[in-house]
């Protein structure tokens, strides 16, 4: 079951992306317990964006 709640405004896929990469570069690549569950969280978070289909703004 998604964290996200269905109400919630979607956010551009590429600024969930922006939030992945800026994590993976604090950790390393190597993360700790809870890094990993926000990992997991944005990762959802941007599948469910990127499957919307809503267009970005340019």
């Amino acid at each position: 079951m998604s964290s996200i709640p269905v109400t919630a405004r979607v956010r551009p896929p590429s600024v969930i992306n922006e939030q992945i990469r800026a994590l993976m570069l604090r950790s390393a690549g190597r993360l700790t317990a809870a890094q990993r569950a926000e990992y997991e969280a944005l990762v959802e978070e941007w599948a469910t964006a990127v499957n919307t289909g809503e267009p970005e703004a340019a």
